[in-house]
């Protein structure tokens, strides 16, 4: 999609802007790992602490990817005005001299539970089912026309709103044909089924005499 064809009007079959958002919202609200049982009972102070290592271990690979995948968006996003802005959630996860960015948080975090750093970077402790969602979602990002990967709704405190309006900003303003916006709110049920994934992979944990 390129900058010209992404600001065209609205065809007449497209939902109006609070019917895409209230959709968009839906997802959320019906699918996002926050829901997941093992999430539920994270929250809860109810997982033990070998489960704490192995969400810290195989969450990091997630995170980890998190600047891939963005700067895969960058790479297919005509606009530089976007292109700017979005800039940003690399160096959020990445950091810049003499400044910490949240994968080096990460890793202090897991030294913290216990996991060690170099376990975490090695990726010693990741489970066969966490790479498969993290890499078919990074594989998504990478094939898919840019605003398809604007769906980053993530629950990250100071950061997370900040991304979350950016995000719906773009997605409302350039999606404007019922058929992008299906294909949007297809991308945001995806974005929630790796996650779901993920936390799948982490409860079962590793098979008997498998890798840890």
């Amino acid at each position: 999609m390129t900058a010209a064809t992404s600001r065209i009007g609205p065809d007449a079959g497209a939902w109006s802007r609070d019917e895409f958002v209230r959709r968009l919202r839906n997802v959320l609200e019906r699918r996002y790992h926050h829901l997941h049982p093992f999430n539920r009972r994270m929250h809860a102070g109810e997982l033990s602490r070998d489960e704490l290592q192995r969400w810290v271990a195989n969450r990091f690979y997630y995170q980890v990817n998190i600047p891939i995948k963005d700067a895969l968006i960058l790479s297919n996003c005509p606009e530089p005005d976007v292109r700017r802005t979005w800039i940003q959630r690399i160096i959020d996860h990445d950091g810049r001299p003499g400044d910490e960015g949240g994968i080096e948080a990460w890793l202090r975090l897991g030294h913290a539970m216990g996991v060690s750093r170099e376990d975490l970077l090695a990726q010693r402790r990741l489970l066969p089912g966490v790479r498969f969602a993290v890499d078919g979602y990074v594989s998504f990002c990478r094939s898919q026309p840019w605003p398809e990967g604007l769906q980053y709704f993530k629950n990250r405190l100071s950061q997370a709103p900040r991304d979350a309006e950016h995000a719906l900003a773009l997605v409302t303003e350039r999606l404007r044909t019922r058929e992008q916006q299906e294909r949007a709110v297809a991308a945001l049920e995806f974005k929630c089924d790796v996650l779901w994934c993920l936390l799948d992979a982490v409860e079962r944990g590793p098979l008997p005499g498998g890798d840890r």
